[in-house]
C-alpha cells in the first residue's frame, strides 16, 4: 500500500465561475491551493498530488436520475453559449466551466477511492467543487450539481470494492442530499452533525432512515454559537454510536469548513486544529476497522483563508504529520 496522501484537484474546478458576489466563489480554491503549496516543504514527501478524471454518466446515474443530469448539462451549455452565468436555482450558479468542473470532481473523487483500494495512495483529500452534499437524487440545490460524496460510495459498491460505507460529514449545514440518496439503505450508514436551525431545514434527530434503513443515519443537530469543546464532544460520542452498529469497509468524509469559526455561512466554532483531531480520529478508526481506507471531500467554506488553512490541517492529519 502506498504510504503517501494523495491530494486531487480538477483542473476545471477552479474555472467554475459563480460569479464573485457568491459565497461558493472561484477565490476558494485559489485560496486553498495557495496555501496547500505554502505547506510543500513540510508535505514533500508525504503527499502526493495525484491525476484528475471524470466521472462517466453511468457514474452519475447510480445515484442521480437522468432527468437532473439532463437538465444541469442543458443549463451549463446555455451559459457557456451566452457566455454568462446561469441559475439552475436561486443558489446554484452555473457557468461555460461547470459541466466540466462537476463531472470533474466527482469523477476525482472516484479517482482518489480507486487510487486508495488499489494501493497507490494511503488516504486522500480531494478539492471538489462545485460541492456535492446538497445534491440529491433528482435536484441540484445548494451550490452543488452532483452529489460527489453519494457517488464514489456508489462507485465503491459498483466495482465490488465495498459493501459497506459510513459517510462523515461535518459541513455546518446539512447534507440533505447524501441523506435521501441512502435514507432507506442499511449499507451505507450516513453521519451529519450541522447547525440546527439551519439551511436546508432537515437534519432532525428523529430522521433515522426508513425501511431497511432506520438506524442507519444518524443527525447531529447542534444550535448556532456550539463551541469546539461541546462540538467535539457530540463528535466522539457520535462516532461511538454509528461504530456499535455498523462496520465500514470504506469511509468517506464530507469535509465542510464552514463549520470554522469566522464562517459568513455559520455559526460554529472551531478551529483548524479541532478538524485536525476530528481528521485524525476519522484515520484511527479506519485504520482499525478498514485497512485506513479514507477518502476525505472538500464541501463548504466560504471564509477563503479560512478554509486554506483547514485543509492544511485535515491533510496533515491524513498524512500522519502534525499540526503546523
Amino acid at each position: 500500500m502506498g504510504c503517501r496522501t494523495g491530494f486531487f484537484l480538477h483542473p476545471s474546478s477552479p474555472l467554475h465561475d459563480t460569479g464573485w458576489g457568491h459565497p461558493e466563489h472561484q477565490g476558494r480554491l485559489r485560496a486553498l491551493a495557495s496555501t496547500v503549496g505554502k505547506d510543500l516543504l513540510t508535505l514533500h514527501g508525504h503527499v502526493e498530488q495525484m491525476e484528475a478524471a471524470d466521472a462517466t454518466l453511468d457514474d452519475l446515474l447510480r445515484v442521480h436520475s437522468a432527468a437532473q443530469v439532463e437538465r444541469v448539462r442543458a443549463v451549463c451549455d446555455s451559459a457557456e453559449e451566452s457566455g454568462r452565468v446561469m441559475a439552475l436555482d436561486a443558489d446554484t450558479k452555473v457557468s461555460a466551466a461547470s459541466w466540466d468542473a462537476a463531472v470533474g470532481s466527482a469523477g476525482t473523487a472516484i479517482g482518489a477511492a480507486r487510487a486508495v483500494v488499489e494501493g497507490a495512495v494511503r488516504n486522500a483529500f480531494v478539492a471538489t467543487r462545485p460541492p456535492g452534499h446538497h445534491a440529491t437524487p433528482d435536484r441540484s440545490m445548494g451550490f452543488c450539481l452532483f452529489n460527489n460524496v453519494a457517488v464514489t460510495a456508489r462507485w465503491l459498491q459498483a466495482q465490488g470494492h465495498a459493501e459497506r460505507v459510513l459517510i462523515v460529514d461535518w459541513d455546518v449545514h446539512h447534507g440533505n442530499g447524501t441523506q435521501d440518496t441512502f435514507y432507506d439503505d442499511p449499507s451505507v450508514f450516513f453521519l451529519s452533525l450541522h447547525q440546527w436551525p439551519h439551511y436546508p431545514g432537515t437534519g432532525a434527530v428523529d430522521e433515522r432512515g426508513s425501511g431497511e434503513g432506520v438506524g442507519y443515519t444518524l443527525n447531529v443537530p447542534l444550535p448556532a454559537g456550539t463551541t469546539a469543546a461541546v462540538y467535539r464532544t457530540h463528535f466522539d460520542a457520535a462516532l461511538g454510536n454509528a461504530l456499535e452498529v455498523f462496520t465500514p469497509d470504506f469511509v468517506l468524509v464530507s469535509s465542510g469548513f464552514d463549520s470554522m469559526a469566522g464562517d459568513p455561512l455559520g455559526d460554529f466554532h472551531l478551529e483548524p486544529s479541532d478538524l485536525f483531531d476530528m481528521t485524525r480520529r476519522v484515520v484511527e478508526i479506519a485504520q482499525d476497522v478498514c485497512d485506513g481506507r479514507v477518502v476525505t471531500l472538500l464541501e463548504g467554506g466560504y471564509e477563503p483563508k479560512r478554509l486554506g488553512a483547514g485543509a492544511v490541517a485535515v491533510i496533515r492529519a491524513l498524512a500522519g504529520l502534525e499540526m503546523a
